[in-house]
């Protein structure tokens, strides 16, 4: 455990408002009959653990969880991006909701390619052009009608966080600082985030005008943000540079609700979020080409078992860069791709003897090197709700806008597009005409939070950042528990290793076992050294009801009990 105490107060007019210094860092809890709440940030899983003690179930607990993410870990936690939540209620009900950003109307297919016929990723990436319509605040209105609490309660506690500040940490310091150019680059007036002197450990955070936006949603609902003042100084965002979201794009901003993607493994049903994010549908194609070849005979990270997951991941997102995209424009192939028929074709060409080449499974691209930059929280509460939802502006800050007059920044989502068939996007993905550009249409993301249930009840709640790592990393979480028997702390806190088909390396965490990268090497295996990979968030709950929660170690993330 890890404590930072500093004693503040904040003179506001005639009143002293305590100020949130007081940050405990929690990495695992053992309890029973409580609920209990994971995330990237310490005040933001206390928050959802507040809502849990006044009477609220787990969705309410994520839903003010992922607000006070947009206060205290503005870098991925937002109200001006979007994500995906994965349900399953303790009637057995399950349902997933989809609040992935959308396309403005004036997007096209070409929209970032230049008269050369070049990709320019500088624009899909930083600016105003790369923003997608937000989803989020819509995402938690729909989560709210599976809660028990209105709207006003849930939300107090991001607004106290924002208006009357909280101290921030030394890694929050060093993400601003570094940052500090991109956003004097991007805003054409001076923001809360940027200052004369270096930020450090201790320092106090307010936003006086996140804290007014906040207000605007409770007392007004969803309409506070897509209508009225917020989204007229959103839209003013725009006009300020090359931005294409209207007013009209804002109001008629839908959350899809869709059918959770469910299949068994080894007598666990996996619960988990389909198309348009493609990390349900890996997970699907992993673990099933993963069990022909038993891999519960191995040990975390020896040898065979890195080599059977790492090509049951190259031919896995081989069929993400060619079949995957929003189910509402393209032809859904997911049963097909999941299907024991297709994946022991896929899987023939396997061999222990040495890697496949990336080139049998698909067309070779240069690829770049991929960024981690995403949030999850994973909630169960004593009555036997469970939630996983991952969240995210895409890289960190997002686009580096932040709307002027409201304090939060815009996603910079439109970089998930393919934005010309064949050109890597920041994290290294590839995509084909399935996740092209089109007006009102959701970009393919690598989010994948899921739920595993055992005998009907939930087992394991999980879900991590890191881009196109997501997948691969939860895969890894479920074989390290279901097959290798670990428990959840060891899980986590494990080196992590990943492969996406493209580019041909194998990435590892630096403290990786040196004796299976030397043996990967021998089999003509290319790896690659990371300093992290993924930041897991992971709930283990046994047949006697105890919850084992534990907050990935490496960040600032933390766990909190009702």
């Amino acid at each position: 455990m890890k404590k930072i105490f500093i004693a503040t107060v904040l003179l506001a007019g005639n009143f002293y408002w305590a100020q949130f210094t007081d940050i405990n860092i929690v990495k695992e809890v053992k309890v029973k009959n409580k609920g209990v709440v994971v995330s990237a940030h310490p005040l933001a899983s206390e928050a959802g653990a507040k809502v849990l003690k006044m009477g609220g179930n787990a969705y309410d607990a994520i839903i003010a969880t992922q607000y006070a993410l947009a206060v205290v870990y503005p870098q991925a936690g937002n109200i001006g991006g979007g994500g995906f939540l994965v349900g399953v209620k303790n009637t057995g009900e399950k349902f997933t909701l989809d609040y992935r950003e959308t396309a403005p109307k004036k997007a096209s297919r070409d929209m970032y390619i230049d008269k050369t016929g070049k990709a320019n990723t500088d624009l899909s990436q930083n600016g105003r052009l790369a923003v997608g319509i937000p989803g989020s605040i819509a995402g938690f209105f729909a989560t709210l009608k599976y809660g028990k609490l209105p709207m006003d309660k849930i939300i107090q506690p991001a607004i106290d966080l924002a208006e009357q500040g909280f101290a921030i940490t030394e890694k929050e310091a060093d993400m601003l600082n570094t940052h500090k150019e991109s956003f004097q680059k991007h805003n054409s007036s001076s923001i809360i985030f940027v200052k004369n002197t270096p930020w450090k450990a201790g320092d106090i955070l307010v936003q006086k005008e996140l804290a007014e936006t906040l207000k605007l949603i409770q007392k007004l609902g969803a309409k506070g943000f897509y209508e009225g003042k917020t989204a007229a100084l959103l839209v003013a965002e725009m006009k300020r540079g090359n931005g294409i979201i209207t007013i009209e794009d804002l109001k008629n901003y839908k959350v899809a609700e869709r059918k959770a993607l469910e299949f068994d493994y080894k007598g666990n049903k996996v619960v988990s979020m389909p198309l348009p994010s493609s990390g349900g549908v890996l997970l699907a194609q992993m673990l099933r080409m993963a069990s022909f070849e038993n891999l519960e005979k191995y040990q975390q990270n020896s040898t065979p078992a890195v080599q059977i997951m790492v090509e049951a991941e190259r031919r896995a997102y081989a069929d993400r860069a060619e079949y995957m995209g929003d189910p509402d424009f393209i032809t859904d192939k997911t049963n097909y791709l999941i299907s024991d028929e297709y994946l022991k074709g896929r899987w023939k060409s396997f061999s222990f003897n040495k890697a496949t080449p990336s080139s049998e499974v698909g067309k070779i691209i240069n690829q770049p090197k991929e960024s981690t930059e995403t949030t999850h929280i994973s909630v169960i509460d004593k009555e036997g709700n469970a939630a996983s939802v991952t969240t995210t502006l895409n890289g960190y800050y997002g686009s580096k806008v932040m709307v002027s007059g409201a304090g939060f920044f815009l996603n910079n989502e439109m970089d998930d597009f393919s934005i010309k068939p064949g050109v890597p996007n920041m994290f290294g993905a590839v995509g084909g005409e399935a996740n092209s550009i089109q007006p009102n249409k959701r970009m393919l993301s690598s989010m994948t939070p899921t739920i595993l249930l055992k005998d009907g009840k939930p087992f394991m709640v999980v879900g991590t950042p890191g881009g196109t790592t997501i997948p691969t990393s939860v895969y890894q979480s479920i074989v390290d528990i279901v097959d290798f028997k670990l428990n959840a702390n060891i899980s986590v806190n494990a080196p992590k290793f990943h492969h996406q088909w493209l580019p041909e390396t194998v990435t590892v965490e630096n403290n990786f076992p040196e004796s299976t990268i030397a043996d990967l090497k021998t089999k003509n295996y290319v790896v690659e050294k990371v300093k992290l990979i993924g930041k897991t968030e992971m709930i283990v709950i046994d047949t006697n009801g105890n919850i084992q929660a534990v907050a990935d170690g490496r960040g600032d993330d933390s766990v909190a009990v009702e």
